[in-house]
C-alpha cells in the first residue's frame, strides 16, 4: 500500500506545490491538504477540507483518514502576513494541535514533516559562519516570528522524545528565491531596489524554491529522522545580489534605529521589510548544509545559482508578462472532476 498523507496549509505557496508534487508520485494512495483558505493551484487527487486558525479539527481528519504522514508547511515565517496574535495562533497552537492528533493513542501518524525556518539561529556579530544544526543562536530572540518558531521546535522536540515511533523530520530553510515565490526579498529586488543599511554589506543564503519541494520529498521517501538546514551552497554578498538582479543598491537604512527608520520607508511604500529581515541585512547568515547532503541529498543550484535564476525569471516576466494561468478553485467544479463517472479516467502509466 501507499502512504496515505496530509498536508497542512494547502493554500498556501508550499503546501500547494508540495500537493502537486506529491500527485505526480505512484507511491503515494491519499492526499487530504487542511488550511483557512482554498487552494491557489490546481490539484488532481487532493482532498481539500476547511480548517480554522488553529487548525482544531485536525485529531477528527487523522481519526477519520487514519493518515501515516503529515507534511507541516503552514509555519508562518514572514511577519508582515498577520498580527501577532494571529501568528501565535496559527504557529503555536496550529501545531500543538496538530501533535496533539499524531500523539493520540489511536493514532495512525509514523512521520512527521515540518518545514522551519533558519531564522531560528537568529542573527548577529557574535554568529559563526556557519550554524550547524546542534547550534543554538547567539542572543534571545527579537521577533515575535523567531520567538514563534523556538517554540514550536520546543515541542517538536518533546513530542519526538515522547513518540519514538514517530519519525520527525525537521527541515530548517535558509532564505527562498525563484521564479514563482515571493518574500520580502524578492519582492524589493522585483521593484528594482535593493536596500541596505549604511556601512553594511552582509553574506547572504539563498535556496531555490524546487530544491525546497525536492528536500521535503527526500525527507518523506527516506523518512529521515532528526533536523537537517536546507540551503544552497555558499554565501553571496548583498551588493552582489542586488549587481545579478539588476537592482540599485540603496543604504538608505542607518545603522542606529534601523527599525524605526524602516518603518517610516515602510508607511511611505519605499520598502516594506519586516523587522527578521532587517538583522540579516545587518550581519547576514550561513546554515551548514552538509548534513542533507550526507545523507543523498543533492541540490540543483548554489546560493548564487538561486539568485541568477530568480534574475532570469525576472527579466523573462517583463519581457512576456506572467504566463501562469489565473487559478480559482471551486469546490463544485473539483468534485465533478474528482466523483463524476462522466469522466474518463486512464491507467496510470
Amino acid at each position: 500500500m501507499g502512504k496515505r498523507v496530509l498536508i497542512t496549509g494547502l493554500g498556501s505557496f508550499w503546501g500547494g506545490r508540495m500537493a502537486q508534487a506529491l500527485e505526480k508520485l505512484s507511491g503515494i494512495d491519499t492526499i487530504i491538504g487542511l488550511d483557512v483558505t482554498e487552494p491557489r493551484v490546481p490539484l488532481e487527487r487532493t482532498e481539500y477540507v476547511r480548517a480554522d486558525q488553529s487548525y482544531s479539527i485536525l485529531s477528527r481528519i487523522v481519526r477519520a483518514t487514519e493518515v501515516d504522514t503529515i507534511v507541516h508547511t503552514f509555519l508562518v515565517v514572514d511577519s508582515t502576513h498577520m498580527s501577532g496574535r494571529a501568528l501565535h495562533e496559527t504557529n503555536v497552537i496550529g501545531t500543538m494541535n496538530l501533535l496533539a492528533a499524531a500523539g493520540a493513542p489511536d493514532s495512525s501518524v509514523r512521520h512527521l514533516i515540518v518545514k522551519s525556518s533558519s531564522l531560528v539561529y537568529g542573527s548577529s556579530m557574535h554568529d559563526p559562519v556557519w550554524f550547524r544544526e546542534s547550534m543554538t543562536r547567539s542572543h534571545p530572540p527579537q521577533t515575535r516570528v523567531e520567538r514563534s518558531l523556538i517554540e514550536v521546535e520546543g515541542y517538536l522536540r518533546d513530542f519526538a522524545d515522547d513518540n519514538p515511533h514517530v519519525v520527525v523530520s525537521l527541515l530548517r530553510f535558509t532564505n527562498v528565491l525563484g521564479t514563482d515565490i515571493v518574500t520580502p526579498i524578492s519582492s524589493v529586488l522585483e521593484r528594482g531596489v535593493a536596500p541596505a543599511i549604511t556601512g553594511f554589506d552582509p553574506l547572504v543564503q539563498f535556496v531555490e524554491e524546487d530544491d525546497v519541494i525536492r528536500s521535503l520529498l527526500f525527507a518523506l521517501d527516506r523518512e529521515l529522522p532528526g533536523v537537517f538546514n536546507v540551503a544552497g551552497d555558499g554565501r553571496v554578498p548583498w551588493s552582489e545580489v542586488a549587481s545579478i538582479c539588476g537592482a540599485r543598491l540603496l543604504p538608505i537604512l542607518p545603522p542606529v534605529l534601523t527599525g524605526v527608520a524602516a518603518t517610516v520607508l515602510g508607511g511611505l511604500r519605499v520598502m516594506d521589510l519586516p523587522p527578521e529581515v532587517l538583522d540579516l541585512l545587518r550581519y547576514g547568515r550561513g546554515i551548514d548544509n552538509r548534513r542533507l547532503k550526507q545523507a543523498g541529498f543533492r541540490y540543483h543550484y548554489t546560493s548564487a545559482g538561486a539568485v541568477e535564476n530568480f534574475a532570469r525569471s525576472r527579466r523573462l516576466k517583463r519581457t512576456i508578462g506572467e504566463t501562469r494561468p489565473n487559478y480559482t478553485y471551486e469546490r463544485d467544479v473539483e468534485a465533478f472532476f474528482r466523483r463524476s463517472p462522466a469522466v474518463v479516467r486512464h491507467p496510470e502509466g
